[in-house]
């Protein structure tokens, strides 16, 4: 069936492609707008159209690319020969085609950057090929190389002399190989995002940056690095440093970065962080999966989110968190926190969420911003909740208590109007008619509270079964008093609701 309607559509473009005055190749389809893609094909077919501009080849059999495939498409601007299992491109095999401005060849057996480019290049993909080395010839004239992605190649030694003709150079992407050294600086004037992560770059001279001034996003996780390179350019807003062995965060390193806005330096060996860092305009700082035991302070006032998360924190108190006026995620997850001051985040007046699962917590942190919209406390030593704790989160909307020590609660704590979902799986729950209560009370307000919560009330150790048949009876009857009580029109003001992975 299936099969049946592949035909059908390509019968259609047939059809349509005739109506045009054109006559398309077999196992190609053409579309009016001069677009052409074929299957199943071991050579790039004859007796396209020469006014063709798009031409798509991608997934068939082709193992050599040569100059006369192209012959008279003067008007060509997109070749695409991804998957095709291509072994040589010949030199000058699209030298003819003036206007080309994309050609896409990542995906297939090429040892080496095709030769003889046309001029008109702005876009070249050559990633996911064996190239084990870049040639200066390989880039002559491509004076409009805009994109240039060569990732997960075989690439060992990067020499920056390579590059020295793409004056427009604006993207690089050099992830994924095995470049362990870089020698010289490129002269890449123009160069806004570099990417080269999961090498094996231990260092980076403080030269390598020099003609990088206009460098915006940096991409260096998944390397060998101990620290943060010298000399990082001053325009740099995105600057990622993951998975790599950095062990320290100097001021002295990066005090020329006042425009960053994102740094991520997670799952490194980060112990300590100098004095704060005195970044004016980040605000994104991650930190996860390192060695911290004291949160960073003194940090940026326009800092939104702060990811601490698989550290070896203990106390969260006010002057960590003073100056955060801004913040709006804080994760705390995954550490070993037993202390949390009341009040430590009176100053975030804008944090909505809060994530403390899989700490050492024996109750709620007291003085909770008002502005919460979750609070993950999942996984903790809680034991009871005070109303106290709670009271002031009048918008909340996600409340996470599994698998912690509770045993009751009372209805003075789920009295919090926006709240729409509270896990509370994992607890040891003593099944009274005040704790039915609480639970009835959540459904009737059309709260998520996931598990099946008391299904009746369990009878107290050595109570005889006709007590506890009279006190299940009570339950009921309770329960139906207060259904009669409520009003059943009632409702909470609502935002939109929060995502959340529980």
């Amino acid at each position: 069936m299936m099969w049946m309607l592949w035909f059908t559509s390509v019968i259609a473009f047939y059809s349509l492609s005739c109506a045009h005055g054109l006559v398309c190749p077999k196992k190609c389809v053409c579309e009016h707008t001069k677009s052409v893609q074929c299957f199943r094909i071991q050579a790039v077919p004859t007796g396209i159209s020469s006014d063709v501009r798009k031409l798509n080849l991608d997934y068939n059999h082709i193992k050599e690319v040569k100059a006369r495939d192209f012959t008279g498409l003067s008007d060509l601007q997109e070749v695409s020969l991804s998957s095709c299992g291509v072994e040589l491109v010949e030199a000058n095999a699209f030298l003819a085609q003036p206007s080309l401005r994309l050609l896409d060849l990542q995906k297939n057996k090429l040892r080496h950057v095709p030769r003889g480019l046309p001029p008109s290049l702005e876009i070249l993909r050559v990633g996911h090929n064996h190239i084990q080395g870049l040639q200066g010839s390989a880039f002559e004239g491509l004076h409009r190389l805009r994109v240039l992605d060569i990732q997960s190649n075989m690439i060992t030694v990067l020499r920056a002399n390579a590059l020295s003709a793409l004056a427009k150079l604006e993207c690089l992407y050099l992830d994924g190989n095995r470049i362990e050294s870089l020698s010289g600086a490129p002269r890449l004037p123009q160069l806004n995002m570099l990417s080269m992560a999961s090498n094996r770059i231990s260092a980076l001279s403080s030269a390598f940056f020099a003609s990088l001034q206009s460098l915006r996003t940096l991409q260096l996780s998944g390397n060998l690095l101990t620290r943060v390179p010298h000399e990082l350019p001053r325009a740099l807003l995105h600057l990622s440093l993951d998975h790599n062995q950095i062990r320290a965060l100097r001021n002295r390193d990066m005090a020329q970065l006042r425009n960053l806005t994102v740094l991520s330096v997670s799952a490194n060996r980060v112990a300590s962080i100098d004095g704060g860092l005195r970044l004016p305009n980040l605000t994104s700082l991650e930190l996860s999966g390192n060695q911290l035991k004291v949160l960073p302070g003194r940090l940026a006032t326009k800092l939104e989110t702060l990811d601490c998360r698989q550290n070896s924190l203990q106390e969260v108190t006010h002057q960590h968190l003073t100056g955060m006026r801004h913040l709006k995620h804080l994760f705390l997850e995954n550490n070993t926190i037993r202390h949390f001051e009341a009040n430590a985040l009176r100053n975030c007046l804008q944090l909505t969420n809060l994530a403390l699962e899989q700490n050492l917590l024996t109750s709620i942190p007291e003085g909770l911003p008002h502005t919460l919209v979750r609070l993950d406390l999942k996984q903790n030593r809680i034991e009871t909740i005070q109303e106290r704790e709670v009271k002031t989160l009048k918008r909340l909307q996600v409340l996470n208590l599994r698998n912690n020590r509770l045993s009751s609660l009372s209805l003075g704590v789920v009295q919090l109007p926006r709240l729409q979902r509270m896990f509370l799986g994992g607890n040891p729950w003593n099944c009274t008619c005040e704790l039915l209560r609480v639970k009835h009370a959540l459904l009737a307000r059309q709260v998520d509270i996931g598990e099946e919560l008391c299904a009746e009330p369990a009878p107290h150790v050595g109570e005889h079964w006709r007590a506890s048949l009279l006190e299940g009876q009570r339950c009921k009857e309770d329960l139906a008093e207060d259904a009669e009580d409520s009003d059943p029109d009632e409702q909470t003001e609502n935002e939109d609701y929060y995502e959340y992975d529980a």
